[in-house]
C-alpha cells in the first residue's frame, strides 16, 4: 500500500511539474506586461502573458531600478525557440531555447540581442558563448584578410592561417559540447567559410563571402525552421551583404539575391515563408518592381494550397502608388476649370505633395517648396490638400499660386477620402514625382529629398 502512494505522489508531481521563464530588465521598459510566444516558421505562436514587477536594488553605491517577470511552461512543453515580446513595435524582443529546462536571463531593453545574459539554462548558456566566441575569432580572420589586401606580406599570411584555425577549433569544441543539444543545430549551421588562404583583393574576398554564405546551413532542418535563425540570415544576405551606390544597381542586386537565396530553399512551406517575408519588407519600403518579381517568379510557382490570395491582394494594394506603378488617378477643380491627373499635360515633369493644413510640419514645408520650385517652372505641381473641411485651405492656397491646388475631404476622418485611400498614405507630407505619362519615378521622403532630386536628375536640368 505504501509503495503504491508512494507511486501515486511520484506521478502527481511529474504531472504538475513545470518549467520557469524569468527575465530581468536593467533599467525597465516603458511597458508592464510582457508576452511569450513559441516560434513556428516565420510565425509566432502565442503562448501566455504576464505583468512586470518593478523595483529597485542597490548596486554599489548606487540604486538601480529593475523590471522582473516571471512565465510558465507546462511539464509537456515542446522544446524549441520561444520570444518574450515586451514591446508593442520595434525590437522589443528576447529569443531564447527551451528544452525542458529553467531559463533565467538579465537584459538591457533597448539592446536586448547584444545585451542578454543568460544566468540559468544550459542550452544558452552554451550557444550564447559560442556566439561570442565566434564573432571573436571570425573578427580577427576578417581584419587579417582586409590587411592583407591594403598591404600584403607573408606574417600577415601566416597569421591569417592560425586565426582561421581559430574558429575551426571554437567550432569544433562547441559542436562536441552541444551534442545531442537543441542549440546544436544552430551551432552546426552557424559555422563560418573562410578560404584557406588570404584572398588577394576586395572582390574576390566579397564574392567569397556572398557565394558561400549559405554554405552551411541546412535550409531543412525543422529546428532551425520553427524560430528566427533562416528569417535572420536571410536578412542579413539580401538586405546588408549586397548593398549598391546606385539605385539601378541595388535593384540588380536585390534580385540576385533574391535568386541565390531561393535556390537554396527547396521545400515549399519554407519557401512561403521567406517570400512572404520578403514581399512585406519590400512593399513597406514601397520597392513594386521586386515584390512584383517576387510574386511572378516564387509565390505564383507555390502549390495552390499554400498561396493566399489574400495576402497578395493587400500588398499589391499597398502599393498602388509606387515607383514603376501609374499614379491612381483623381480630378479636381480650379477656378470652374475641371481637372484630371490622368489627362492633365502641362508639363514632363510633375511633382504631387499630399498635405495638411492641421499638420504643422506641412504649414512650414509647404511654403517652402513653392519658393523652391519657382527655380524649376519647367515642373507642374499638384497640390493635394487632405482636410476635414475646405476653410483653412481655401485661405492658406491663395498663398500657392502657379500650382495646382485640389483638395480631399473627410467629414470624419481626413485619411478615409478615397483618393488618400487610393495612395495609402499614413502621414503628411507625402511625395510623388511622376513623369509625363503620370508614371511614379521617385518618393522622396521629404523637402530635402526633393531638393536633391529635381538639383541632380537630368529631368530637372533639361
Amino acid at each position: 500500500m505504501k509503495k503504491i502512494l508512494a507511486l501515486l505522489v511520484f506521478v502527481t508531481s511529474i504531472a504538475n511539474a513545470q518549467f520557469t521563464i524569468r527575465g530581468t530588465m536593467t533599467p525597465p521598459d516603458k511597458g508592464d506586461w510582457v508576452i511569450l510566444y513559441k516560434l513556428e516558421g516565420a510565425k509566432q505562436k502565442f503562448v501566455q502573458n504576464s505583468t512586470i514587477q518593478f523595483d529597485t536594488v542597490s548596486i554599489g553605491n548606487r540604486k538601480q531600478a529593475i523590471g522582473r517577470f516571471e512565465l510558465t511552461l507546462p511539464a509537456d512543453a515542446k522544446p524549441g525557440s520561444y520570444r518574450v515580446n515586451y514591446r508593442e513595435r520595434g525590437g522589443g524582443f528576447v529569443d531564447f531555447l527551451f528544452n525542458k529546462e529553467n531559463v533565467e536571463f538579465v537584459f538591457n531593453p533597448q539592446y536586448p540581442d547584444q545585451s542578454v545574459l543568460f544566468t540559468k539554462s544550459i542550452e544558452n548558456k552554451v550557444y550564447r558563448e559560442y556566439l561570442e566566441a565566434l564573432s571573436l575569432t571570425q573578427r580577427n580572420v576578417d581584419s587579417l584578410q582586409v590587411a592583407y589586401i591594403k598591404s600584403p606580406s607573408k606574417d600577415t599570411k601566416k597569421k591569417y592561417k592560425k586565426a582561421v584555425e581559430s574558429v575551426e577549433n571554437v567550432q569544433e569544441i562547441f559542436e562536441g559540447k552541444s551534442k545531442g543539444m537543441l542549440a546544436y543545430n544552430f551551432i552546426k549551421s552557424s559555422k563560418s567559410f573562410n578560404p584557406d588562404n588570404v584572398l588577394d583583393d576586395t572582390k574576390e574576398y566579397l564574392n567569397s563571402v556572398i557565394n558561400n554564405y549559405f554554405t552551411n546551413i541546412d535550409f531543412k532542418n525543422q529546428q532551425l525552421y520553427n524560430s528566427s535563425f533562416f528569417i535572420d540570415k536571410v536578412t542579413d544576405y539580401v538586405f546588408y551583404l549586397n548593398i549598391a551606390e546606385t539605385q539601378d544597381l541595388q535593384q540588380k542586386l536585390y534580385k540576385e539575391s533574391i535568386d541565390k537565396v531561393m535556390k537554396h530553399i527547396t521545400e515549399d512551406k519554407l519557401r512561403k515563408e521567406v517570400a512572404e517575408y520578403l514581399i512585406t519588407k519590400f512593399t513597406a519600403a514601397r520597392n513594386s518592381e521586386i515584390v512584383d518579381g517576387l510574386f511572378d517568379k516564387y509565390y505564383s510557382k507555390l502549390p495552390s494550397s499554400l498561396q493566399d490570395a489574400e495576402f497578395r491582394e493587400d500588398k499589391l494594394a499597398t502599393l498602388r502608388a509606387s515607383v514603376g506603378r501609374t499614379a491612381p488617378d483623381f480630378s479636381w477643380t480650379e477656378e470652374g476649370t475641371a481637372y484630371k491627373l490622368s489627362t492633365i499635360n502641362d508639363a514632363n515633369t510633375y511633382l504631387l505633395v499630399f498635405w495638411s493644413t492641421g499638420c504643422p510640419h506641412c504649414v512650414d514645408e509647404v511654403p517652402a517648396l513653392h519658393t523652391y520650385m519657382q527655380k524649376h517652372k519647367d515642373v507642374s505641381v499638384i497640390s493635394f490638400g487632405i482636410e476635414m473641411n475646405d476653410l483653412d485651405w481655401k485661405e492658406f492656397v491663395k498663398n500657392l499660386p502657379y500650382f495646382h491646388n485640389a483638395i480631399g475631404t473627410h467629414p470624419e476622418n481626413k485619411f478615409d477620402n478615397e483618393t488618400v485611400q487610393k495612395y495609402n498614405l499614413t502621414g503628411t507630407p507625402t511625395y510623388f514625382v511622376l513623369n509625363k505619362d503620370k508614371k511614379i519615378i521617385a518618393m522622396p521622403n521629404n523637402l530635402e529629398e526633393v531638393k536633391n532630386y529635381f538639383s541632380n536628375s537630368k529631368v530637372a536640368a533639361e
